[in-house]
């Protein structure tokens, strides 16, 4: 029913969805919080599935950020496990359904046998020619731009070109997302109203959906839902929508 509701001519190139509610969703069945993590493993194949098959360019998924870290060690140690679990099981579908993976962040900072799975799912879906999957982890929105400026500002000094010529599109380049589509569509799960340091240059002009549902409960319709409201918003970066006078 929802799919009949689609405008095919209107999709979102670049959904990211903000994954929040797995401790809730967890305290509510009175589980601990890693209970959740692994329930939320079957929204992601869901929108990943759904994603790919709206056709969709992009889909960016925000697993890890940089203040995670602060978390029990144990739950940290759970989330990485449970990562290099998805990518293992999921990789041969992720390959059949010719999306592309690769994450973006400071993945430098990861364990070496997590990088070594990314590495592994990376290099086998380089090719595919589909939907880009990006999964953030240790992903900071400020870090991003702290880390493109810097890129930006050492390429101008190689040049010889003066700090003040710097521009909007060279620290663009400089992002992690460079090369995928602009982001149109930012959901966040759980109700909660804040992007929570995620994608902040890329959300200068994203339309913003925000569902109560928690993430181990979004699925395919939920995923619909926001794709359908996107498509009901009037879109001006910043400009005025043109009237046309019927009289």
């Amino acid at each position: 029913m929802l799919l009949a509701s689609i405008d095919w001519l209107r999709l979102p190139r670049h959904v990211a969805i903000i994954m929040d509610g797995n401790g809730r969703w967890a305290a509510q069945r009175g589980q601990p919080r890693i209970a959740g993590h692994r329930a939320g493993v079957e929204a992601v194949r869901a929108s990943v599935d759904t994603a790919a098959r709206l056709g969709l360019g992009a889909l960016t998924l925000y697993a890890f950020s940089t203040e995670n870290w602060k978390r029990p060690r144990y739950e940290v140690d759970a989330l990485m496990r449970m990562l290099r679990k998805y990518l293992r099981i999921e990789l041969d579908e992720i390959y059949r359904q010719n999306i592309r993976f690769q994450t973006i962040g400071r993945t430098e900072a990861l364990n070496t046998n997590v990088r070594e799975e990314i590495a592994r799912a990376t290099e086998r879906t380089a090719n595919n020619t589909g939907m880009v999957l990006s999964v953030a982890l240790n992903y900071g929105g400020r870090a991003e731009i702290v880390d493109a400026c810097r890129l930006a500002m050492a390429q101008l000094l190689a040049e010889g070109k003066s700090p003040d010529t710097l521009t909007e599109e060279e620290i663009a380049r400089g992002l992690y997302t460079h090369g995928l589509p602009e982001l149109d569509l930012l959901v966040r799960t759980s109700g909660e109203m804040r992007i929570s340091n995620f994608l902040l240059w890329q959300s200068a002009y994203a339309e913003i959906h925000v569902t109560e549902t928690l993430w181990p409960d979004f699925r395919r319709e939920h995923l619909l839902d926001a794709v359908i409201d996107y498509q009901q918003r009037s879109r001006r970066f910043g400009g005025l929508k043109l009237v046309v006078n019927a009289k």
